[in-house]
């Protein structure tokens, strides 16, 4: 018996449709993270490394810079998701 799902889970079909969806779900994540680390590491990181950590001022950069990419993404998520069903715009 498999540690990964053996027994009754094996003997189950794998439906193609959710494995697409879950793959096309997984890219719009791995590109929403570099767009974020682009976006940030440009911003936020200088290019003139002089300490082996973050010094505080970058570590508060990045971290406002990531809830205001979160929070712009789901304020443009929200405008299309209204543009799309038909919905006026609050």
């Amino acid at each position: 018996m498999s540690m990964f799902g053996g027994g009754f889970q094996a003997q189950q079909s794998v439906n193609p449709q959710n494995i697409a969806m879950a793959e096309q779900e997984l890219d719009m994540v791995t590109d929403l993270f570099n767009r974020i680390v682009d976006s940030c590491y440009t911003k936020c990181i200088s290019t003139e490394y002089q300490q082996n950590d973050l010094s505080q001022g970058e570590s508060v950069c990045i971290d406002r810079c990531v809830a205001k990419f979160f929070d712009v993404n789901a304020k443009v998520g929200e405008k299309m998701q209204q543009m799309g069903g038909g919905q006026p715009p609050q």
